[in-house]
């Protein structure tokens, strides 16, 4: 087969995805340059995540009178709930759940985004015996709620009116 046939072969979906529309997801723009961020635990996972996510398109600062917007984490929880269990007691199913309430201000307190509440909940399914693979499990789907909540905020941050 000819060189220039197979470059031919290998362009035309190159060239048909890029005809669509498609682009890889990406953070969307922020309406501000500055944002402190207060409210969250010093080793919050959730906290460290969302400020990755808005340092890659604002600066993140830690003065909120600097600022040009302030979020205000209210309540940053992870919470693990038995739904189910054996008549001998033995757990068989829990919900894992990630709550964030929070809201947006100016450093002046005018509110821009009132107190929200974002809560993302997974089902899961638990046995004994296979406890250490049940425990990283549970850390990935707490991972993967928590970047939903990330994302679901950048959103919401992106829709401010100034």
């Amino acid at each position: 087969m000819p060189v220039r046939r197979r470059m031919l072969i290998l362009a035309v979906p190159t060239l048909a995805a890029a005809g669509c529309g498609f682009a890889l997801r990406r953070n969307p723009e922020l309406p501000f340059r500055r944002i402190a961020l207060v409210g969250f635990a010093p080793r919050s996972p959730l906290g460290e995540e969302l400020h990755r996510a808005l340092a890659a398109g604002v600066e993140v600062i830690e003065q909120p009178a600097r600022a040009d917007v302030v979020f205000e984490a209210l309540e940053d929880a992870r919470q693990r709930v038995v739904v189910s269990s054996t008549a001998a007691g033995q757990v068989r199913e829990l919900q894992l759940r990630v709550r964030l309430m929070f809201r947006l201000s100016t450093p002046k307190g005018r509110s821009l985004i009132a107190p929200t509440e974002l809560l993302q909940s997974r089902d899961m399914n638990y046995n004994e015996s296979v406890a250490l693979a049940k425990e990283q499990e549970e850390a990935e789907l707490f991972r993967a709620m928590q970047g939903d909540i990330v994302a679901q905020v950048m959103r919401r941050l992106a829709a401010v009116d100034l």
